[in-house]
């Protein structure tokens, strides 16, 4: 009876604890969440980031925009030269003195270039030195059709040609980027035909804009890029990532002759102008006074001795040009004209350049310690070549 007894009580006491485990249990949240110590933190909401703009994983696209309006410039040139015997073998000269006649024969040139087509009824651009004294020139299109062209005009002192594609179908024009807003570090793609191998497309970016005083042309402004050019790609297109026209390829920067990723195009803008007026005339007129100069180092202002080391030192002046009818004379220096100030001889080439002959400039400078101011009015800049 006393074990019943016990087991009874056990029994009883096990009943009981384990209701009350259930009631802790089912309490247990409920005390959790008035506790003033277990309350859940508030949550603050993220801060907004901005995405990080990133370019696309092909150029395909921009690519399959420009590449039909890139063509390929093929061009033979025909060059008579001398074989005088007399002078090739020594024994034969003293032979026969002059009494060897001298024989002439002809040798075929060819070279390679590239163009872009900058308009449906078939302008086309490219550079001066790849048509420069071409007795024949052959365009092949993108899908390898070939079409005879005509040159409508050329400036060396830009380097930049126009031909007029003899076509009576429409050509696929490249379309063409007119915002001017390339960056250094934007993309770009050089579209040509390096080594004659066929169309090919390099990469790279925009290194710097406006490079001048590079010994090229005698009016520079030019794109550097890192996209590979190589002989073959001058006159071809270099484009932005969306295929956009930006420059015409011209020159590159090798000890080599191949890419050393030194390349320099021919913005867009500059050759545009330059195509609107070897279409209208045939040539491109330009403004001019007629003087020479170089820029002013602290050497050369200390040996002559200038007022300070700024502007363009006058070593030589035309006469009855422009700038002798003003009265200025070698040995003045210029350090403005109009309202710029001038900062070294390519930017004064430049502005009077662009400046249609008949504008009347206004030149400030000095002569000696005297501050002087001449009037004048430009000319038509002679054909240099």
């Amino acid at each position: 009876m006393r074990i019943q007894k016990l087991l009874s009580l056990l029994l009883t006491a096990l009943t009981a604890g384990l209701a009350g485990a259930f009631v802790v249990l089912f309490m247990l949240p409920e005390r959790i969440e008035e506790s003033p110590t277990l309350k859940q933190p508030q949550l603050t909401e993220p801060a907004i980031q901005t995405p990080i703009q990133t370019g696309p994983f092909s150029y395909a696209e921009a690519v399959a925009l420009a590449a039909p309006s890139v063509v390929n410039i093929f061009t033979a040139k025909i060059t008579t030269e001398s074989q005088s015997l007399r002078f090739r073998d020594p024994l034969l000269q003293h032979l026969f003195g002059n009494m060897l006649p001298e024989k002439t024969r002809q040798r075929l040139d060819t070279s390679l270039g590239s163009g872009v087509i900058v308009s449906e009824d078939g302008y086309l651009l490219t550079n001066h030195h790849v048509i420069e004294g071409a007795d024949e020139i052959k365009v092949v299109l993108a899908n390898g059709k070939s079409v005879s062209v005509s040159i409508v005009g050329s400036d060396a002192e830009s380097d930049v040609a126009v031909l007029k594609i003899d076509s009576d179908s429409p050509l696929q024009a490249i379309s063409i980027d007119r915002t001017s807003a390339q960056q250094v570090g934007d993309v770009v793609l050089a579209i040509g035909n390096p080594f004659g191998v066929g169309q090919t497309v390099t990469m790279g970016i925009i290194s710097a804009t406006g490079r001048s005083h590079l010994g090229i042309n005698t009016f520079e402004n030019f794109i550097q890029t890192d996209a590979a050019i190589n002989p073959g790609n001058s006159g071809g297109a270099l484009v932005n990532a969306r295929g956009e026209l930006i420059g015409i390829n011209t020159a590159i920067f090798s000890k080599t002759g191949g890419s050393h990723g030194i390349g320099f195009a021919i913005p867009f803008d500059l050759a545009e102008g330059i195509m609107q007026q070897l279409i209208t005339s045939g040539h491109v007129v330009r403004g001019w006074i007629g003087i020479q100069g170089q820029d002013v180092s602290e050497k050369l202002a200390e040996a002559f001795s200038l007022h300070n080391a700024e502007g363009i030192l006058v070593t030589g002046v035309m006469e009855d040009g422009p700038a002798s009818s003003a009265g200025l004379r070698p040995g003045d220096v210029i350090t403005q004209v109009n309202d710029t100030k001038i900062e070294n001889s390519q930017q004064l080439v430049q502005l009077i350049a662009s400046q249609p002959p008949g504008t009347r400039l206004t030149i400030g400078g000095w002569r000696g310690n005297e501050q002087i101011q001449l009037e004048t009015v430009s000319g038509e800049r002679p054909n240099l070549e």
